[in-house]
């Protein structure tokens, strides 16, 4: 599975911008999948995950803001995001899984098989 990731931007704090992530590849096999983000010198921080059958789990720091969605006939998620604040900058990156698995389990970043290149996300205040 391929994945690539789009959609991000410079934006004022309180904008919104939608990221995408389109997979290729063995797509019919991908479980879960997942968006994450990344400063310079931290972890690799969970935002958001969505299963096959669209149930979904947010980290605390964007529950509300955010919403992760999949169009599974366009082999693509989306990360919705609103109400971005200056805390939001990172580099974003979409992730599968191809098994399943406890959807909970899907926070820690170690569960995912497939990465795509992140995407820059920068809210000015």
């Amino acid at each position: 599975v391929q994945l690539q990731a789009f959609g991000g931007g410079l934006v004022q704090a309180g904008d919104s911008l939608r990221l995408s992530c389109a997979a290729s590849g063995t797509t019919s096999r991908v479980y879960a999948l997942g968006w994450f983000r990344q400063v310079p010198g931290k972890d690799r921080d969970f935002v958001a995950t969505i299963g096959r059958s669209a149930n979904t789990i947010y980290a605390d720091s964007v529950k509300g803001r955010f919403t992760i969605s999949r169009d599974n006939e366009r082999n693509t998620i989306y990360l919705q995001m609103n109400s971005l604040r200056p805390e939001d900058t990172a580099l974003y990156y979409c992730a599968a899984r191809s098994s399943s698995t406890i959807l909970s389990e899907m926070r820690n970043p170690s569960r995912y098989y497939y990465w795509g290149q992140g995407t820059q996300v920068t809210v000015s205040s």
